[in-house]
């Protein structure tokens, strides 16, 4: 069996036993399995469930990082704001966790940062640095990757630069880039009311909204699609729910995705104005999220590199940031500057939408090996590159 029938077989296996987030066991179990036998130093229970398995090449090079997550779904609850079809795509080997399922790609991910690792453990020549392979639980909500860094264990390795894919509903065999561009960042807000009808209130916070949710899934593809052809310097999704407190309160609760982050302090502002004229006030849950921003920089030196490897066909270059999702490998590009790309899975004519968090989502199995031989080559380029250069980053 070659590596990519292995990956396929591994990223079935995944698929077939979903976990939610923060409790990947199984997943993180048969990661550390692969990671072991491929000859990799691997720390388990890293921020939860997470592993961390360590690619040693050259003593003296430089480390980066590559990271994939393992979490799948709530299948019912956690569709992104898409009316759900009535056909399920069959793929042959679907969830046997009722109402858990890889709606997201991350089983295609974690098969990628197998492969990845499997592919430069096994080149003939010495990797000319380190390359940590992060295998990170919890995304979905937004806590694996905290959990993980607050450990200590990436930042001691000194990681230069940080990478990561995930699927998109682009084309299989294709890599979309996105220089200077990402996924915005988050901000959760409570607006508690003295007492009556938070419609009006709603209304307003929705006015601030610039982009809506995609209607149906052909909106959804279309729209992602947009953001190859599309500079959109600004963004703001509103997601919101109305509740009551247990004294019977009105609670408008608002889920703000912002790009570009900087400005989530007027938006909070405006909101405060929108509470207090309706007698309510504010509650912060936190810290905002921050967005995903990719190294203008390295994204496109990772694009010209993709483009001479595979071909200028097989990379795509997008001129805006996809308003609807947040991801927390923000935080990671935090500790080191990188990028995350967006991995085609689609394939129209077998009828695989390719689309994350739809209720029929389907992928391209094929998309697995090219992702591998993607990031692989473009690893090995980056260590090579600023093993050769003083600078960060270096093209």
């Amino acid at each position: 069996m070659d590596l990519d029938d292995e990956l396929i077989e591994l990223r079935r296996q995944i698929h077939r036993h979903p976990e939610l987030a923060g409790e990947e066991r199984q997943t993180a179990g048969l990661v550390a399995e692969q990671m072991r036998a491929a000859g990799l130093e691997v720390t388990t229970g890293v921020g939860g469930h997470g592993v961390l398995a360590v690619l040693d090449g050259s003593a003296d090079g430089p480390t980066v990082v590559y990271r994939a997550d393992m979490d799948a779904v709530d299948a019912e609850r956690n569709v992104l704001f898409i009316p759900r079809s009535d056909r399920v795509f069959d793929d042959g080997f679907a969830s046997r966790v009722p109402g858990v399922a890889h709606l997201c790609g991350h089983d295609l991910h974690t098969a990628i940062g197998v492969g990845v690792a499997k592919t430069l453990a096994r080149s003939s020549g010495p990797v000319p640095g380190r390359v940590v392979f992060v295998f990170q639980p919890a995304e979905e909500p937004l806590k694996g990757a905290r959990a993980m860094l607050d450990t200590g264990l990436v930042q001691k390795l000194r990681p230069r630069e940080s990478y990561a894919l995930h699927c998109a509903p682009f084309p299989s065999g294709t890599i979309v880039v996105s220089p200077g561009h990402g996924l915005p960042g988050l901000d959760e807000i409570r607006i508690v009311l003295p007492a009556g009808d938070a419609a009006a209130v709603a209304a307003e916070v929705a006015e601030l909204g610039t982009v809506e949710f995609p209607r149906s899934v052909a909106d959804y593809h279309a729209r992602f699609h947009s953001v190859l052809e599309q500079h959109v310097p600004e963004s703001v999704s509103v997601g919101q729910w109305t509740e009551r407190t247990s004294d019977g309160q009105p609670v408008v609760t608002i889920m703000l995705r912002v790009w570009p982050q900087e400005r989530l302090p007027e938006l909070r502002v405006r909101i405060e104005r929108i509470a207090a004229r309706a007698g309510g006030h504010v509650e912060f849950a936190g810290e905002p999220f921050p967005a995903l921003v990719n190294s203008a920089e390295l994204s496109t030196a990772a694009g010209q590199y993709l483009s001479a490897t595979t071909g200028p066909e097989s990379v795509l270059w997008a001129r805006a940031s996809w308003p609807y999702n947040c991801e927390d490998f923000a935080l990671f590009l935090k500790e080191a500057p990188g990028a995350q790309f967006y991995l085609g899975v689609a394939d129209a004519e077998s009828g695989m939408n390719g689309a994350p968090h739809t209720r029929d989502f389907a992928a391209d199995e094929r998309a697995i090996g090219y992702g591998v031989r993607a990031m692989a080559g473009l690893l090995t380029h980056r260590l090579t590159a600023q093993g050769t250069s003083t600078s960060l980053p270096g093209v």
